[in-house]
């Protein structure tokens, strides 16, 4: 096991400190019913909203679970009635849930069956998608 001293222990939390007054801290958090989005304060006025319904676990859950969310440290959203915790950061680059899920999500239009073949064949016969303008 590694020792560390009161100097390191100390400098590191300098570090940190320095590192977190450096970017916008997130104030507040609440669900708008509205647009079915999360919406996230930061204190120099900026706002980050995502889809509530897209992340993993979520998809299914009532408005009234998710407008119970709050800050989690600063750094993520939780919402206590689902035990669901998401780091901000990793919803601002677009994480939604574990590698699986994201994989799942992203393979859905890629997805290939003999009945999406079949309608694209017939969409081809009719002339296939319009030109764009």
């Amino acid at each position: 096991m590694t020792e560390i001293t009161d100097a390191e222990y100390a400098a590191a939390t300098e570090r940190g400190e320095a590192a977190r007054t450096s970017r916008p801290t997130p104030t507040s958090v609440h669900y708008d019913k509205t647009s079915g989005r999360i919406i996230v304060e930061f204190d120099n006025g900026a706002a980050f909203a995502f889809p509530a319904r897209l992340l993993q676990g979520l998809e299914q859950t009532s408005d009234d679970d998710l407008a119970d969310v709050e800050l989690a440290g600063g750094t993520g959203v939780h919402w206590p009635r689902l035990d669901a915790d998401f780091t901000i950061s990793g919803l601002m680059m677009g994480v939604f849930g574990s590698k699986s899920f994201m994989d799942a999500r992203k393979k859905g239009g890629q997805s290939r069956s003999p009945g999406k073949t079949a309608a694209s064949r017939a969409n081809g016969a009719k002339g296939g998608r319009p030109p764009k303008r």
